[in-house]
């Protein structure tokens, strides 16, 4: 029983990535290259073209420098041409003609994919005589018109295949100049050339240019330094290693291949240590690509050629029956190290050379955790973004912190222990640790380094030569609109003023007095950071019995040199301040738990810190609330007894200055510089 084909129906069955657009061409071309193995005892005799289409009608766009829309290739050969069995071949779907190739008579399906349809035309020898053959084929099927003996003067042996007719849903992914087309031709069929027999000569021709392939796979490809090969399960595969130079392609990859065509590429980068962008040797620089090939492969690729069907892992129980990809990957990588050894070494001094430099330079944390690092993990591209190795680094930290703990969960746990050994362990166990935390410190201490380079820069004025409003500042030393409970301690800055301001039971910046819990007064007034700190006993047993303690804490900042103070309690930074702490006092004031702070509450201690340049009208200001100038000029002191507030006017130099001075000996620990 004969059974008939839908063709509509398998074209809508057979599956082709846009990406592969070009695909149908490279299938054309090489069932060229077959037709001249049929023909020729010398392969080099063969000669196959392959001409770009264009748009007649766009060529006035030459003038303006681009290039009229492909709409078609054609493809000549010199070989064996249409008689009567390749025919009869092509009209049979899934035909076994030319299965000792590795073709699985589908290649013509996917013509049809990209283009509407293929014109044949060809000429060729039967029994002796020369004849032509032309026919169509589209989703319609085969128009063939009977093949006619021709006059052997007038006619050579020759084959034209020209697809034409593109899908719009393909042609944008279609390269549009010959190089790039070349080019891809190339690395898809580079088999072809790296073979003993060799390819046949292969033209590429766009109008007036043409591109030889043999002169191109001379200029970008390097003789063939060596071939290997592995078994995996009595299977065997060959591996061909080549350097690419100047290829389009610049990266290194795998490229696995099924009856002499490029099937299947990956990239090969994080897989190989030190083996990241161009390598270079005598000749040069060059990409790296290992060709994968085996009869494995030519028997489980699926019908597109686009991939195989070979299943990534697989179970334990068919570990000695199944090669899976994971198993020829692996193997193949072995090789390829092992071929790239030598061009690898400089690569990796200079990565292990850049990581180390910018963990000293700029993350420092690492520091103390270095050694538990894999050198070979520290081996990374040198030109990734800053960010990128941060998180590469911060990885590696999380594996060692993991490590630690499940460490310690050893330590504390009720298995038996080996006395002999134990000490040992422990010890190297609680220097784990001490490194850890010697890590978390210099984290914290690299994020001070920051803000104080930022605040270098929000104090300054911008390229404009106007000074940052006080937000950016007030933002930097906490969080505006948000108290305490609200924000996280290390996105906190107040050691920026004073390193005890960062012990506070509650804090309130940018908020109005009435919203604070720590007061019942009802003013809508918005210091710009309040704090309160509370001392539960002046003992140091808490007896439950002595009253609760407390100091309010004001802090008003000012744009940097600001000169329009003036004796008004919304132009006097000195006056806001004893206002805000005026009205928190007359309301009742409570701790940040809602207890009531005995009366009189104008006894509780008031520090007030005012942030502005002393500028002209802020020294008026200082001194005319009997201020007193410190001793580096660079601020002004004194306390109000009236008010029994403790008041500071602090310059933002010397807000600067001052906090990069206590911090220096961790700067300088670190190797940060400080200046």
């Amino acid at each position: 029983m004969s059974l008939q084909t839908n063709l509509k129906g398998r074209l809508r069955n057979t599956k082709l990535p846009k990406s592969h657009a070009l695909m149908p061409v490279f299938e054309a071309i090489v069932n060229s290259i077959h037709s001249i193995e049929d023909s020729f005892d010398d392969i080099k005799k063969g000669k196959i073209t392959l001409e770009i289409v264009r748009s007649s009608q766009a060529n006035l766009s030459e003038d303006f420098g681009s290039l009229p829309p492909i709409i078609g290739f054609k493809i000549f050969d010199n070989g064996c041409g249409f008689n009567k069995s390749n025919f009869e071949s092509f009209q049979l779907l899934d035909t076994e003609h030319k299965i000792g190739k590795g073709c699985r008579g589908i290649g013509r399906l996917l013509w049809l994919k990209v283009f509407q349809q293929a014109h044949i035309t060809s000429t060729f020898i039967e029994e002796d005589k020369k004849y032509s053959r032309n026919f169509t084929f589209s989703e319609l099927g085969v128009d063939p018109i009977k093949s006619i003996p021709v006059d052997a003067c007038d006619e050579v042996v020759n084959t034209c295949v020209y697809l034409e007719n593109i899908f719009d849903e393909y042609l944008k992914s279609i390269p549009v100049t010959l190089e790039k087309i070349a080019m891809s031709l190339l690395e898809h069929c580079v088999w072809y050339f790296v073979r003993q027999e060799g390819c046949p000569d292969i033209i590429v021709k766009d109008r007036y240019t043409t591109q030889d392939l043999n002169e191109l796979y001379d200029k970008h490809i390097t003789l063939i330094a060596r071939h290997d090969n592995f078994t995996i399960n009595d299977f065997d595969f060959q591996l061909t290693h080549i350097k690419f130079r100047e290829s389009r392609v610049n990266k290194h990859q795998l490229a696995y291949c099924a009856a002499g065509r490029l099937v299947k590429e990956e990239n090969l980068d994080n897989k190989i240590t030190g083996l990241f962008g161009a390598l270079n040797d005598s000749g040069g620089e060059f990409f790296y690509t290992c060709y994968i090939t085996s009869k494995y492969l030519d028997d489980r690729v699926r019908p597109e050629r686009t991939s195989f069907d070979i299943a990534e892992k697989t179970n334990d129980i068919l570990d000695n029956t199944e090669v899976t990809l994971s198993d020829i990957r692996n193997n193949s990588i072995e090789k390829s190290e092992n071929f790239l050894s030598s061009y690898l070494e400089k690569n990796k001094i200079e990565a292990l050379s850049h990581t180390k430099n910018f963990i000293n330079s700029k993350a420092p944390r690492y520091k103390p955790l270095i050694k538990y690092f894999p050198e070979n993990e520290l081996i990374i591209d040198p030109n990734i973004q800053d960010k990128e190795l941060e998180k590469k680094l911060h990885s590696m930290w999380y594996d060692v912190e993991q490590q630690i703990l499940e460490e310690s969960y050893k330590y504390l746990s009720n298995e038996s222990v080996n006395i002999e050994n134990y000490e040992e362990k422990l010890a190297s166990y609680l220097n784990k640790v001490a490194d850890l935390k010697s890590s978390d410190l210099a984290s914290y201490v690299l994020h001070r380094k920051v803000v104080l380079d930022i605040l270098e820069k929000a104090i300054g004025h911008n390229e404009q030569e106007k000074y940052y409003n006080e937000n950016v500042i007030h933002e930097l030393i906490m969080p505006m609109g948000r108290t305490s409970e609200q924000v996280r301690f290390d996105k906190q800055n107040l050691w920026l003023i004073d390193e005890r301001l960062a012990f506070h039971n509650y804090l309130a910046s940018d908020k109005t007095i009435r919203s604070m819990t720590i007061s019942d007064s009802q003013s809508r007034k918005e210091p710009d950071i309040l704090s309160l700190k509370e001392w539960n006993s002046p003992f140091l047993v808490n007896d439950k019995v002595n009253p609760p303690l407390a100091a309010i804490t004001v802090i008003e900042l000012k744009k940097p040199m600001r000169n329009d103070m003036k004796d008004s309690e919304d132009k006097d930074p000195i006056q806001q301040c004893l206002g805000y702490l005026n009205r928190i006092r007359k309301g009742e004031v409570k701790t940040s738990n809602g207890l009531s702070i005995p009366a009189p509450n104008d006894n509780i201690p008031g520090y007030c810190y005012i942030l502005a340049d002393l500028t002209p009208t802020m020294i008026e200001r200082c001194n005319m609330a009997t201020l007193k100038k410190t001793s580096d000029g660079m601020g002004y002191f004194g306390y109000n007894d009236n008010y029994k507030a403790y008041i500071e006017v602090i310059s933002y130099n010397q807000l600067l200055l001052s906090a990069k001075e206590r911090n220096r000996a961790f700067f300088d620990k670190l190797g940060l510089a400080s200046n």
